[in-house]
């Protein structure tokens, strides 16, 4: 039975954490990473901890991020009172730190009020052999450059890992605490999951494969979010600071709790070196690298346009025509997917799509003195983008001039970057078939053709259907195992998780197509030299406004 006095000091931090949480903002807590973790899933994580450490009668404890100490009250709650020998704690935030001095000040835990990144590990003999952290998930962004410089050399001086500088905070956090952990300890991180796919996350799976033995990792069902207030998909990741051994295998489990997954499966250590993405794991059995066709091999895959300021650079039809904008300076652009009743998109005489939601694109090349000009109302909604210091934005200040934008001409293909599992079909992204010279905003994928399909779009333009049908048949889970996916069931992919989508039957399709018309196997293979490089290029999407 649960210690009374224990569940009663569990409830006092409750209710100081609710009062602490209350006072702060939620933009306060996002830009620090503070979201600490609920009692349930503390709990379990320490019940497996017991299971997993050697000698249970002598724990010595340490949380890099304790907040109010919920991991500690666990571990009270878990381990008999009489193993735990020491226990330390940091905390930068003394918002949080001083009243959870006070709330644990007759127990063992030391509680030190102080940046994790910035203390001294103890010497060999003062090491801890029990870790167990919710590090804060600060992105790199809300990072200090020095601050990040600083962070880098500790890291590759802690744990010889070179990270990138858009890892997160938490990343740091694994790496630093090599130092502070026993040999033969071990380590509990309830993390992101979003560090099993992407490219900053390659030094984290390093330091797993290479520098512990990496004992187990458990995904949390990204529709279960852990933390009512952060939309991130969690994982616990499980090692002991020990060389892995030769043909290790590791545990990887989804869904459930810790220690009741839904599914699991042992995997081989060589199996997650030679994969990109770990969170196909358990679903699928293994990885390995195929000779089968991808998307890449027939489409040039592009992020549609971010234009610095939306709002400022999307202009209605209506408003284009009340500031007297010139034509010229003005590109058809497709509004967001959910203004898109439909996923097949006609066009009118000029090009423009066929929507009730006109958008264009405020697109100039002209300096700004042949602007003033010949163009004078355009120049005049110039000097407000200045005044509003909308030039001076990250994006803009980097182009010359401010206003004008990259070069995305218009793509046959789309597909919608982020969504959500739609409950009539389980799809959470749309691929859009567009006949118009609309461009398009960064919430697209865009798909350019390439190779022999572009000249086979060219020879036959009424494949673009039977392309569109294919595009629209690749299953769910094979683009949910290339993308990526947050809290909540938000998917997202990037356009090179797009571009390794498996794209067999495409192959098979097209050469059903040529090999089916004789006259166009002709032209198609022994192509006029304009031909023979052929891709997908229309031209610019300048047209005027009917």
């Amino acid at each position: 039975m649960m210690d009374t006095a224990m569940t009663n000091r569990e409830e006092r931090r409750l209710a100081l954490q609710a009062q602490l949480d209350e006072v702060k903002t939620q933009a306060e807590r996002n830009r620090m990473g503070q979201f600490a973790t609920p009692t349930e899933l503390a709990r379990q994580i320490l019940s497996y901890a017991k299971q997993q450490v050697g000698d249970a009668s002598n724990v010595r404890f340490i949380d890099p991020a304790i907040g109010t100490g919920s991991f500690f009250s666990a571990l009270l709650t878990v381990f008999p009172a009489s193993s735990v020998m020491s226990a330390v704690g940091y905390e930068i935030d003394p918002h949080y730190a001083e009243p959870a001095v006070g709330l644990w000040k007759d127990t063992r835990l030391d509680l030190r009020i102080e940046d994790f990144t910035c203390a001294t590990p103890p010497p060999a003999g003062g090491k801890y052999n029990l870790l167990i952290c919710n590090p804060p998930y600060v992105r790199h962004h809300h990072i200090e450059g020095t601050q990040k410089q600083r962070l880098q050399a500790l890291m590759h001086q802690s744990c010889g890992i070179e990270v990138s500088g858009l890892a997160g905070l938490y990343c740091y956090f694994l790496g630093l605490s090599h130092s502070w952990l026993a040999e033969g300890g071990v380590a509990g991180w309830l993390v992101p999951s979003e560090f099993m796919d992407v490219n900053y996350g390659i030094a984290v799976k390093r330091y797993l494969l290479d520098k512990v033995t990496l004992l187990h990792i458990h995904r949390f069902d990204p529709n279960e979010v852990q933390f009512g207030d952060a939309l991130v998909s969690s994982s616990v990741v499980w090692f002991n600071k020990t060389e892995p051994p030769p043909d290790h295998e590791v545990r990887m489990s989804y869904g459930g709790s810790l220690l009741q997954p839904k599914m699991e499966r042992i995997v081989r250590a060589d199996t997650l070196r030679n994969s990109p993405k770990w969170t196909r794991y358990p679903i699928s059995g293994g990885h390995s690298e195929s000779l089968e066709p991808v998307l890449a091999d027939f489409f040039t895959i592009k992020r549609g346009l971010a234009t610095g300021d939306n709002g400022y650079f999307i202009i209605s039809r209506k408003d284009a025509e009340a500031r007297a904008l010139p034509a010229e300076a003005l590109t058809p652009i497709l509004p967001s997917p959910r203004y898109l009743p439909q996923d097949e998109i006609m066009k009118d005489s000029v090009g423009n799509p066929l929507l009730d939601r006109q958008l264009f694109l405020l697109d100039c090349r002209l300096t700004e003195e042949k602007v003033k000009d010949s163009y004078p109302a355009l120049w005049n909604y110039f000097e407000e983008g200045k005044e509003r210091g909308i030039a001076e934005r990250y994006i803009c200040r980097h182009r010359s001039p401010w206003y004008t934008q990259e070069q995305r001409p218009a793509a046959p293909f789309l597909c919608t970057y982020l969504g959500r599992s739609d409950k009539k079909n389980g799809r959470p992204f749309r691929f859009i078939l567009n006949h118009s010279k609309a461009t398009a905003p960064n919430v697209y994928l865009m798909l350019y053709p390439k190779g022999l399909l572009a000249n086979a779009l060219d020879e036959s333009p009424q494949l673009k259907h039977q392309i569109w049908e294919f595009l629209n048949g690749i299953s769910a889970e094979t683009m949910l195992n290339e993308g990526r996916v947050y809290g909540g069931g938000l998917h997202k992919l990037e356009p090179k998780e797009l571009a390794r989508v498996p794209a067999g039957a495409l192959e098979d399709l097209l050469a059903e197509v040529v090999w089916a018309d004789r006259s166009l196997q002709t032209r198609l293979l022994d192509p006029s030299p304009p031909s023979a490089t052929s891709e997908y290029t229309p031209s610019p999407s300048i047209h005027p406004l009917p």
